[in-house]
């Protein structure tokens, strides 16, 4: 697979993206010398008409407000990404929306559609923000690379990549969407959690090695003992031991009467990724 574009996604309500997630996403794009679009929703709040004609406050006032807000956080956040992008020399576009809060996860999956890879900032332990997160997961097709706001990519190279590798198809295809972002690495460490599920194959581990060198990347295979622990605890374990700088795994789940069933170990790193995580569903 080849990158030649990435799509920042900038949010800009409640909480607009931070500057060193911005950065941070277009640094990456630098790196894969792919061209990167801000995707930018504006929120539109609209409020039942009994809402208006009964409320005893200023309801639509206070709702005009927070639109405001969201569209002056919108303009600093386009300001930002258009001064990073052409300071580093990285060719941008911009793709300004206005939507209901419901439907931006929706449009974003949309968008997500006509691109190669899509930059996510996400908040950790926040519901709402994770469940925005499975929608444009399981909707769009494409890899989507978590940028959790409390740990970035590094601002120089990227040292040391993990793969979550449990032979299954959603893992292959992580793997296979990351390839680009493997070869950047100057370490990539494939983890398989033993003794925590039982693999219905009949390939050997150290295959997935030989896989990843034939395509140039360095990389070492550890067999890990889950010693009763979930996957999730083993990957955060050994994301922490080994100071990854990313993690790459297979997002698990389907859709049932319209709710995203996602398995325990994807939840788990969704909920609170301890470094930037590349997913495949």
């Amino acid at each position: 697979m080849i990158i030649q574009d990435a799509m920042l996604v900038l949010k800009a309500y409640p909480t607009p993206t931070s500057e060193e997630v911005i950065a941070s996403g277009v640094r990456l794009a630098g790196s894969l010398n792919c061209r990167i679009f801000a995707f930018v929703p504006e929120t539109l709040i609209q409020l039942p008409g009994s809402f208006l004609g009964s409320s005893l406050i200023n309801i639509s006032g206070m709702a005009a407000l927070e639109m405001d807000k969201s569209k002056r956080n919108a303009a600093t956040l386009i300001k930002l990404f258009r001064d990073l992008a052409e300071r580093n020399g990285i060719q941008y576009e911009v793709i300004k929306e206005r939507e209901l809060a419901g439907r931006i996860p929706a449009l974003t999956a949309e968008y997500a559609r006509f691109k190669d890879l899509i930059l996510l900032p996400v908040s950790p332990n926040d519901p709402v923000d994770q469940w925005d997160t499975e929608t444009i997961i399981f909707n769009s097709a494409r890899p989507i690379l978590l940028l959790p706001e409390r740990n970035i990519l590094p601002n120089t190279s990227i040292d040391s990549i993990g793969i979550a590798w449990d032979y299954s198809r959603a893992a292959a295809r992580a793997v296979a969407d990351a390839m680009p972002i493997l070869r950047l690495a100057k370490k990539v460490h494939v983890v398989v959690a033993l003794n925590e599920k039982d693999f219905d194959i009949t390939r050997k581990t150290h295959e997935i090695g030989a896989y990843l060198a034939r395509h140039q990347v360095n990389v070492e295979v550890h067999e890990i003992d889950s010693a009763g622990q979930s996957i999730g605890e083993v990957l955060k374990d050994f994301t922490n031991h080994r100071r990854l700088d990313l993690l790459v795994m297979g997002a698990y789940g389907h859709s049932r009467f319209r709710e995203l069933v996602l398995g325990g170990a994807t939840r788990f790193m969704i909920a609170n990724p301890p470094v930037p995580l590349l997913l495949s569903h």
